[in-house]
């Protein structure tokens, strides 16, 4: 599939192949549909909680059973004849799901009545075609299994009774999914650590709620992966979607906005931030979304403090620039570098996810500095650049790298002590000069020389 930027010139991007096998959970909301998806993936992936409609995105995971490796995804809760946006969203969601879907688990709460909602969804799902397995939840006791008949009536050939919060029944379930998916455990074995192995890139997209984060995920992947729509707090759960531009392979992982822990009230949201932090942690490159229309908003520097804080590259995307006047860049950017003046190594880029203008610049950019991050320099290249070095504060012996992502160095002084930090920010500057840091928080220690009155007598 290829796609033009605003320019009008063509994005090679070309989309993950989705050869593995894919089963996809659906259900009306609070039904249990992803405490079912965590329970088979084995990793809180979904947001769970007593809040209906918690998840909206669908969210996919990695599953095996019985040496047969498959996709899972959990959708949001479907009401086939609700007509409001995001239900009908959500439904819209759940069908590109559903159309590659090799199995269908259709979940429904065993603790109430069947409604004309599940009726709708069976309907929905026997016009496609796919194997469907009935799953009735909330099944924690003998008196419980008594209920299951009464689901029959649903027309649903395969019944199971389960309990995913507990785990009761699941094992059974998941023999009858993967029954007719293909097994080969030494091909599936190599084809794990091989994409484990494969140098793929992970970036995580925050920043405030509404400021175009899943716009720019949709832009990214050329497809509506992520639900777009103008009442801020939308995304909730961590969206992730493969893509491929200029011969690198990406994963883009749509977080939830981050808001004011005062302005955070529902437990869907607090969940969403922790889950967003969390994500930080574990991406390779961060891009930090803010909204041009509105400009700097101190919770901007706050969100990217979080990605400053756990060292990984960043860099800061100016969204919604084609409603900004042309002639303010060089003003709206000297601005936004005093603000965020702990982020004077981090690229910024302008553009419009929704003209989809400035989408390359982004690829280009994150390939960039995920490099930078992991450069190592030589020994004999840091001491060369020590030589080189104008710098009276104190002596620097010598300089070693010892890490990357990020670049971490000690520096070997003649004298103890932590170094001003005009003087530390003066040499990360330098390193940067000279070696090229592009986008990524550079470490520095010190380690100085001991002098005789300091050392400590020998007991």
């Amino acid at each position: 599939m290829q796609l033009t930027d605003g320019d009008g010139a063509l994005l090679s991007l070309k989309y993950m192949p989705a050869e593995t096998p894919t089963v996809v959970i659906v259900g009306r909301p609070n039904v249990g549909k992803s405490t079912l998806f965590n329970r088979i993936t084995g990793q809180r992936r979904s947001i769970v909680g007593d809040e209906p409609g918690i998840t909206r995105d669908r969210i996919s995971g990695m599953a095996k059973h019985r040496g047969r490796r498959f996709e899972l995804i959990d959708t949001g809760g479907i009401v086939v004849s609700d007509a409001e946006y995001i239900p009908s969203q959500i439904l819209a969601q759940a069908q590109v799901a559903l159309q590659q879907a090799s199995h269908v688990i259709f979940l429904i709460d065993g603790r109430g009545e069947i409604t004309g909602s599940d009726r709708e969804l069976v309907a929905m799902l026997r016009k496609l075609g796919k194997p469907v397995t009935l799953a009735v939840n909330k099944i924690d006791t003998g008196r419980n299994e008594t209920l299951v008949n009464d689901f029959y009536k649903l027309g649903i050939k395969d019944v199971f009774a389960v309990s995913a919060e507990h785990g009761l029944g699941v094992e059974l379930l998941l023999d009858h999914v993967v029954e007719n998916l293909p097994v080969n455990e030494e091909e599936e074995d190599a084809a794990e650590k091989q994409e484990s192995e494969s140098d793929v890139i992970k970036v995580a997209i925050i920043g405030r709620p509404n400021v175009g984060k899943s716009t720019l995920l949709n832009a990214l992947t050329g497809m509506e992966r992520s639900i777009v729509s103008p009442i801020a707090g939308t995304t909730r759960d961590a969206v992730d979607e493969k893509a491929q531009y200029g011969g690198r392979d990406f994963i883009f992982v749509d977080t939830a906005g981050i808001r004011r822990k005062g302005k955070t009230k529902l437990m869907a949201e607090k969940l969403s931030v922790v889950m967003a932090r969390r994500h930080i942690r574990l991406a390779d490159v961060v891009i930090v979304v803010m909204d041009a229309s509105e400009g700097f908003v101190a919770l901007d520097a706050t969100i990217a403090g979080y990605a400053h804080e756990g060292g990984r590259p960043v860099i800061l995307c100016i969204n919604k620039w084609d409603l900004i006047t042309t002639g303010k860049r060089k003003e709206f950017e000297q601005n936004l570098r005093d603000h965020l003046k702990f982020l004077d190594y981090a690229p910024m880029v302008f553009i419009s996810a929704m003209q989809g203008s400035g989408i390359k610049d982004v690829f280009a950019l994150v390939a960039r500095i995920y490099e930078s991050a992991r450069k190592r320099v030589t020994t004999g290249e840091l001491n060369r650049f020590v030589e080189a070095l104008h710098f009276e504060e104190r002596k620097v012996l010598y300089v070693t790298q010892v890490g990357v992502r990020p670049p971490a160095f000690i520096l070997f002084t003649d004298k103890a002590g932590p170094l001003h930090f005009s003087h530390e920010r003066y040499l990360m500057n330098q390193l940067r000069k000279r070696f090229g840091f592009e986008g990524t928080p550079i470490h520095l220690k010190i380690r100085g020389r001991e002098r005789k009155k300091d050392r400590k007598p020998l007991k």
